[in-house]
């Protein structure tokens, strides 16, 4: 039942990191934007949805409330900041929004102030749920799993299956040609970097409760989401959705089970310290193996991201060239 327990965990974390991750694959793999404000998101979703939930009583409203704000400040940003950053190189993308982090943690701690805001499960999800025999299971977390394959479910049917998705592939290919069949490129854009915005605000609202809703809680997931877009393939739904269970697992069953293997070898205090070590170096393991057989990842991209052209030589979005008629 314990190996179950484990596996349940793996998969709640891993669905997690699937919602932050997803929308930084759309992001990177179809406007080609290195962002990495984008766990700033995340936590701002985890500030509002938590503030709003006191102030209103109703986790609900909390929910409803902190997406709304999420999609809204997700359009600003892109519309304000993140479409003039689409024609430059990587690395300004990277200091500009490095920078970006550390407005938006200064104006989180300005609002919010330096300790972590309350964030309780609702008093309907807090007990246990018995799923058979002896094994009990937390009602919220599987909630969070019932969440987070819903939204996989809707993302590799939005991509894949629809008028948009396909917008959204073709945009990636060639955004030109895309204006020229009357496609508003500018808005797609700004409703892709929303959405990606919601998905992260998403994962922190429900991981608040389960974790500290504090200033600089993004940063902490950041980089596992990355290693999850790198290890799947930039752009890539499906393999951000493998990679993201993948990583959840390895690290979750290396923190459960390493101790007591290493724990045969070695003396008690040393094996409880090198688990969670060799535990928080495996994504990084994975993704090296991974990458030395598969160099682009393990899926090609879905968004068509793997042909797109050069920074330097694209079209930014909000400036769209004159084609020849």
């Amino acid at each position: 039942m314990l190996w179950i327990e484990h596996l349940l965990n793996a998969l709640q974390l891993g669905l997690m990191l699937f919602l932050i991750a997803a929308g930084l694959t759309l992001v990177f793999g179809v406007m080609g934007l290195v962002n990495l404000a984008h766990g700033s998101l995340y936590m701002l979703g985890a500030f509002l949805t938590a503030t709003l939930t006191q102030r209103s009583g109703s986790a609900v409203l909390g929910l409803l409330g902190g997406l709304l704000a999420m999609a809204l400040i997700g359009a600003l940003l892109e519309f304000g900041l993140m479409r003039r950053l689409y024609p430059l190189d990587p690395l300004d993308q990277v200091l500009a929004t490095f920078a970006l982090i550390l407005i938006l943690n200064g104006s989180t701690r300005l609002l919010w102030g330096a300790l972590p805001v309350s964030h309780n499960v609702p008093e309907a999800l807090a007990g246990s749920v018995h799923l058979f025999a002896d094994l009990h299971y937390s009602a919220y977390r599987l909630l969070i799993i019932g969440t987070g394959l819903a939204v996989a479910l809707l993302l590799y049917w939005i991509v894949g299956h629809t008028r948009v998705g396909m917008w959204v592939r073709a945009g990636a290919s060639n955004r030109e040609m895309v204006q020229v069949m009357g496609v508003h490129v500018k808005a797609l854009f700004t409703a892709i970097f929303a959405f990606g915005a919601v998905l992260s605000g998403l994962a922190g609202a429900a991981m608040g409760p389960l974790t500290s809703v504090q200033v600089g809680m993004g940063e902490e997931v950041l980089i596992l989401a990355f290693i999850v877009v790198v290890v799947g393939g930039i752009g890539s739904i499906r393999g951000a959705f493998l990679a993201a269970l993948l990583i959840a697992t390895l690290d979750t069953l290396c923190r459960a089970l390493l101790p007591g293997l290493l724990g045969r070898l070695l003396p008690a205090h040393t094996a409880s310290e090198l688990g969670p070590a060799f535990a928080s170096i495996s994504a990084y393991v994975l993704m090296a193996g991974v990458l030395m057989v598969r160099p682009a990842g393990l899926f090609a991209q879905d968004t068509g991201g793997a042909r797109r052209r050069s920074p330097a030589r694209a079209t930014p979005a909000d400036t769209p060239r004159e084609l020849p008629t």
